[in-house]
């Protein structure tokens, strides 16, 4: 599901990739607006599903580190508020949803981001976060 969930460089907000082009994408914006855009091959996009977090031993993927926040909210939208709250906040939060991250590497503007994303894919009804292979290879073991 991360997969066709893209973040694009200086547009807020998420999309979900609708189809592709030429040199170019068909985007629709995850919000009550659903409108739909092309992103151009210029426009900086990165997949949901390559994003990970540092760790001090490796890198943990997105998709483990949002199971991980849906656990601690219980599966509701997260009760910080990513705007106001304050650095030492948002440390804290993030060190109950992953203990060992990189506090050197992992900046709290990261932390706002990860709130922000998972706010709006809770809100939109996207919650289903483990990718197709792994909740296989889950329920098999």
């Amino acid at each position: 599901m991360l997969r066709t969930i893209l973040t694009v460089a200086g547009k807020p907000g998420l999309y979900k990739l609708v189809s592709s082009g030429r040199n170019m994408l068909i985007v629709e914006a995850i919000d009550a607006t659903k409108k739909r855009q092309p992103i151009h091959a210029t426009d900086k996009v990165v997949s949901l599903g390559d994003i990970a977090m540092y760790t001090d031993d490796e890198e943990v993927p997105l998709w483990q580190v949002l199971e991980n926040v849906k656990n601690k909210c219980e599966g509701a939208v997260c009760a910080i508020d990513y705007k106001k709250a304050d650095n030492e906040e948002l440390a804290d939060f993030f060190a109950e949803v992953l203990p060992n991250y990189d506090r050197d590497r992992v900046y709290m503007s990261h932390v706002r981001k990860l709130i922000q994303w998972y706010n709006i894919l809770i809100n939109n009804g996207l919650n289903e976060f483990v990718p197709e292979e792994e909740g296989e290879e889950t329920t098999e073991a």
